[in-house]
């Protein structure tokens, strides 16, 4: 299941980033999202999702919210 797909306030855990953008692979582990960590979706919108990773809130557009394997 993708980010886009999780339900609100539930805790999951992150089991890939699929992407084959190296700078985007690199942003994300910057903001500590990577494979083990946990994620909540905070709320969603028509252009994605905020979700919280590592205690801190970040805005997700609906490709990167696809790219995260829940």
């Amino acid at each position: 299941m993708v980010l886009n797909d999780a339900e609100i306030g539930v805790p999951y855990t992150i089991i890939d980033i699929q992407t084959d953008d190296i700078e985007l692979n690199a942003f994300m582990r910057r903001l500590g999202c990577y494979s083990g960590q946990s994620v909540v979706v905070i709320s969603r919108n028509r252009r994605g999702c905020v979700a919280s990773i590592l205690n801190n809130r970040y805005s997700l557009d609906a490709d990167i919210a696809s790219s995260i394997i829940i």
